[in-house]
């Protein structure tokens, strides 16, 4: 299980790391990685972002669960507000970042997964109303390494 936050600042900018890893090396993603042994994916979320981007965050709510079957993974992340601008690369980073919405490096996004869940957050946003998300990542058939979500619907579109 990968776990991680969308860090947010109170000017609404987004905190993003440039990859200093394979996979992806050079490309932005979420703070975000795989659980270790005895932690909550609370926890996992708030050691992931002290790794990479040397900062401290205080986790809230879940934003989105994303099932990735072609890579048997599951990503959970995570609303958090960072405490103070005292962050930088990690190990595992290049460069640590804030964003405002425009600013975002779209074309750069490590991972399809990362693209879809900031595209979402920043939409509910802007409307006003940010709830969890789920859905599933699909990779599709071809050279090209396209991928398709399959978003859960949300329990009011039941009644």
């Amino acid at each position: 299980m990968v776990v991680g936050c969308i860090p947010e600042w109170v000017d609404n900018r987004i905190l993003l790391c440039r990859r200093a890893i394979e996979p992806r090396y050079g490309l932005w993603t979420l703070p975000a990685g795989f659980m270790e042994n005895g932690e909550t994916v609370q926890q996992g979320a708030a050691r992931e972002t002290l790794e990479e981007a040397q900062a401290r965050v205080a986790v809230g709510a879940l934003y989105s669960m994303f099932n990735l079957p072609h890579i048997d993974q599951v990503y959970l992340l995570f609303r958090a507000r960072l405490l103070d601008l005292d962050f930088g690369p990690g190990d595992e980073s290049l460069e640590v970042a804030l964003f405002d919405p425009a600013g975002i490096p779209w074309d750069a996004l490590a991972f399809p997964v990362i693209a879809e869940s900031l595209r979402l957050f920043l939409a509910d946003r802007e409307n006003g109303s940010v709830s969890l998300r789920s859905g599933t990542i699909v990779r599709t058939p071809g050279e090209r390494m396209r991928y398709r979500t399959e978003l859960h619907e949300p329990m009011e579109a039941w009644s």
